[in-house]
């Protein structure tokens, strides 16, 4: 399987899953960026930090980097030759460069297979989210509209006011996505209870479109233990210490992003901002880990004192300073480039979806690995 992998997902590491579904060891090759570049204008994220992400991914055995964006007969030669690869792996929707299909040699030779679309959640979706982003309002659950619950979906500015923020809302709240209990039983393959005597780590976050900061992070503070739980703030916990229009991936997303890593060995959903005795009793942790690096903007209170209490609490240097804001920044910049491209996609995808279920092709189980 190869791709560009920009702005990496949980969609991607679902295709990973599928793909790696129909055989026994699953190899993905990582595009260039100067094939990227050529083929489809430049990539967001660069080599590494796209490499960097696929690595991280449970579902990937093997990465290889500088591949071209066309699989060229000579390309395929010298993979199914170095690498022993039986099939070429791509999701069913088309890919076309100057109207040709980047896969039309390998499936001459009859060794292509393709796997069905992760809908809901495309790369397109996301940087549309990104796009709307404001940093000009912190978004809090109104009481003043006779709305005495603690929804996430009822969530407005601060002042109460009806305008284009209030009616945006949490970006993640925009997601098509079902996550349903069978496709968080395929993500959590592989996880198991921590045996008597580990040392369990416990690090929590957002998490918020998981990238690879987070993938770094999480491979340092994993070597600290046997066993590594992974916290995943609400959404509702996020936009209040974030503000803005975030999380940008709701929570449902973002479990199922960190559930993808393979330094991850459980995660706590909808974990507590404070860390209490009792949480560190019933998980059995042994060390409370946080990085150096974050994007939370509250400092409130420390909810890190129990562990401090308890001499369990370490601060590690995160081994990467990139955040959520570094994506966002790029996008800001190019933001009028990227509308225009996110419109033409959008297109595309409508009528790719159209067209297949117009043809009488019944929806994809998500699950369904046949």
């Amino acid at each position: 399987m190869d791709g560009a992998f920009d702005v990496m997902h949980y969609g991607h590491m679902n295709a990973f899953r599928l793909g790696r579904s129909l055989g026994t060891y699953l190899i993905v090759g990582v595009n260039s960026d100067e094939s990227i570049t050529k083929c489809k204008g430049p990539p967001l994220m660069s080599d590494n930090e796209r490499l960097a992400m696929v690595d991280g991914c449970k579902f990937v055995d093997e990465v290889v980097p500088n591949c071209p964006y066309i699989m060229t007969p000579e390309y395929l030669d010298y993979i199914f030759t170095t690498f022993d690869v039986d099939y070429v792996v791509h999701g069913d929707d088309p890919c076309i460069v100057d109207g040709k299909d980047v896969y039309a040699s390998a499936k001459r030779r009859g060794r292509y297979r393709s796997i069905p679309r992760t809908e809901g959640v495309s790369t397109t979706d996301i940087v549309g989210r990104m796009l709307l982003m404001t940093k000009e309002h912190h978004l809090t659950r109104s009481r003043a509209r006779g709305n005495s619950d603690d929804s996430d979906n009822e969530i407005h500015n601060e002042n109460d006011q009806e305008d284009d923020v209030s009616e945006i809302g949490v970006l993640g709240h925009q997601s098509k996505f079902l996550t349903t209990s069978m496709m968080l039983r395929l993500f959590s393959a592989g996880v198991k209870h921590p045996e008597d005597g580990m040392n369990v780590v416990y690090v929590d976050g957002a998490w918020d479109m998981f990238h690879c900061g987070h993938v770094k992070f999480l491979k340092d503070a994993s070597k600290r233990g046997d066993y590594i739980i992974v916290g995943i703030h609400g959404d509702s916990v996020v936009n209040k210490r974030r503000g803005g229009n975030l999380p940008l991936m709701n929570l449902h997303e973002r479990v199922l992003s960190v559930l993808g890593c393979k330094y991850m060995d459980d995660v706590l959903i909808d974990a507590p901002m404070e860390i209490t005795p009792d949480m560190i009793a019933s998980l059995r942790i042994t060390e409370v880990v946080r990085g150096t690096e974050s994007d939370d903007n509250s400092t409130d209170y420390d909810r890190y004192r129990y562990p401090k209490e308890m001499g369990i609490f370490t601060t590690i240097k995160s081994p990467s300073e990139f955040k959520l804001r570094n994506i966002l920044s790029r996008i800001q910049k190019k933001q009028a480039e990227f509308q225009s491209k996110i419109d033409r996609k959008k297109r595309a995808e409508k009528q790719w979806f159209d067209n297949k279920y117009q043809n009488g092709d019944k929806k994809p189980s998500c699950g369904n690995n046949k």
